[in-house]
């Protein structure tokens, strides 16, 4: 900034000093032009004035130019009395280079300064954008959001897996394959209704008063127009389903654990999560038919492990 300082008061003072002799010469011309003998002096004198005019308007030139570049204010011009508003056609600057007849004040098609190849303003010079206006856009633009932390790995103990007790079980009204089971788990609020696809796989005599595995924060969904609130933990083949059955001296609302997974089941398995799609891969009977995940059996604390009437080696869901 202090080198464009000076550059702009260096070309101040040319106008000033050319603007003083341009009156001092005019001065002169009045009195020769009140003599006889003064012709050829005063012709000389007037090629001076004109040359000297085309010169301020030059400096005035670069000056407004200089200021444009270097995003400053513009300075207003005062043009010498009687002087032309536009250059003269193919005006030669100091440098050589060679610009156009254009209107003082406006910006030219290629830079008066070093003869660059900077673009012009087409507008006033106050449509000119102050310097360091593409910083500060920059600094306001939004920094990318960071990345979102990885999700935590799923575990069997978010499952609330618990024991219920089938109170009563009926034919759904509107589909042959689906028993709707009243089933008690412990809780305060009372049974829940569970809708069970085994029609085809348990007689409904079976299903009376039966102790079984339930899977119970599974989002409630409506099954042919019933909200069914839980499932029933089933060991199943290509040709064969079975009931989990509990061990003896089980109850309602008797949690299943694993060892080795402690922790509280969530209130309420998240759908986009996918929680029970992760963990259900890992659900099968073993070759003794004990339910396990990963091998780890289903467990009633102080009462023993869970396991299938049949099947093993077969899938739980």
């Amino acid at each position: 900034m202090g080198h464009l300082t000076g550059t702009v008061a260096e070309l101040e003072q040319r106008a000033n000093e050319a603007d003083a002799l341009i009156a001092a010469l005019e001065r002169k011309i009045a009195h020769l032009e009140g003599t006889a003998t003064g012709g050829d002096e005063a012709s000389r004198l007037f090629t001076e004035n004109a040359r000297l005019e085309r010169e301020i308007v030059q400096v005035k030139v670069d000056l407004t130019e200089t200021e444009r570049r270097n995003g400053v204010p513009l300075a207003t011009a005062t043009l010498p009395k009687g002087a032309k508003t536009t250059l003269p056609p193919s005006l030669t600057l100091r440098d050589g280079t060679v610009v156009p007849a254009v209107s003082y004040g406006a910006a030219p098609a290629k830079s008066a300064i070093g003869g660059g190849s900077t673009a012009a303003a087409a507008a006033t010079p106050a449509a000119v954008a102050p310097a360091g206006a593409d910083k500060k856009k920059e600094k306001k633009e939004k920094k990318p959001a960071a990345p979102a932390a990885p999700a935590a790995p799923v575990d069997i103990h978010q499952l609330f897996l618990v024991v219920g007790k089938i109170v009563e079980a009926v034919k759904h009204p509107d589909a042959d394959g689906l028993y709707v089971e009243t089933v008690d788990i412990g809780e305060e609020a009372g049974p829940r209704t569970i809708i069970s696809g085994l029609v085809k796989h348990v007689p409904l005599e079976q299903m009376q008063g039966r102790l079984a595995v339930f899977l119970c924060n599974l989002k409630p969904a409506k099954m042919r127009g019933i909200l069914s609130q839980g499932m029933i933990m089933c060991a199943n083949t290509d040709d064969k389903v079975e009931i989990i059955d509990v061990p003896a001296g089980a109850v309602p609302g008797d949690r299943v654990e694993f060892e080795g997974h402690p922790g509280e089941p969530d209130k309420q398995l998240s759908p986009k999560k996918k929680v029970w799609e992760q963990l259900q891969p890992d659900l099968k009977t073993n070759g003794e038919r004990v339910a396990c995940w990963q091998g780890i059996p289903f467990t009633i604390k102080g009462k023993g492990v869970c396991v299938a009437p049949s099947v093993s080696g077969g899938n739980i869901k």
